[in-house]
């Protein structure tokens, strides 16, 4: 019996498959994961995050991008696509592309079904990048963020949790404020109706 081994790409090779893919995947270890299709509830999160930010920010050195950002993880290996990605200063790309960014001063993630991967696994990774100052993992089920911030020995996270919908969350790293209201504005928990959204393709797709 033979047996066929899964081939493995590198990362330049995923770069250019994924360039000119309709679905975007991220990409380590040899392998493409293919990401799955978000929901209407997931969305409105990640939007509200983006315009409650993106307001705070506007005139300061910082700025504020959605998932379409790449992010790679240069020590690990790891390209994804966070929900929210900020950056202060000058941003780092890899290539004339300009479309792979490598120092993430905030990452936000609005947990799925991958929730367990975002909190353990891919914090592992993000971690490793030395531009990054906090994560913030934002529950789309109910009203909850999770915040872990670096401390000053580089080595510590300090974690925070917020669950009051009348409360607010501050992010030090870029000194913003987040009022839980805000993030969840026109999210309703009991919506049986809040179907998953496919990737969208191109026509002919």
């Amino acid at each position: 019996m033979s047996v066929h081994s899964i081939p493995r790409l590198t990362p330049d090779e995923y770069l250019a498959l994924e360039r000119t893919a309709e679905i975007k995947s991220e990409f380590l270890d040899g392998q493409m994961i293919a990401m799955t299709g978000g929901s209407i509830r997931r969305g409105r999160i990640a939007s509200n995050l983006v315009q409650a930010i993106g307001l705070q920010l506007r005139g300061r050195s910082c700025e504020v991008f959605g998932s379409d950002v790449r992010v790679l993880v240069a020590q690990t290996g790891l390209y994804t696509y966070p929900d929210v990605t900020i950056v202060c200063g000058e941003p780092t790309l890899t290539d004339e592309h300009l479309d792979t960014l490598t120092n993430p001063t905030v990452l936000i993630e609005v947990l799925s079904s991958t929730a367990a991967y975002d909190r353990t696994t891919k914090f592992e990774h993000y971690r490793a990048l030395t531009a990054l100052r906090e994560y913030l993992l934002v529950s789309q089920d109910q009203p909850k963020v999770e915040q872990y911030v670096r401390q000053e020995n580089r080595k510590d996270w300090l974690f925070n949790e917020k669950r009051d919908l009348a409360g607010s969350i501050v992010l030090p790293s870029i000194e913003c404020a987040l009022k839980m209201a805000e993030i969840y504005a026109r999210v309703r928990f009991d919506d049986r109706k809040d179907t998953p959204v496919p990737p969208v393709l191109a026509p002919g797709g």
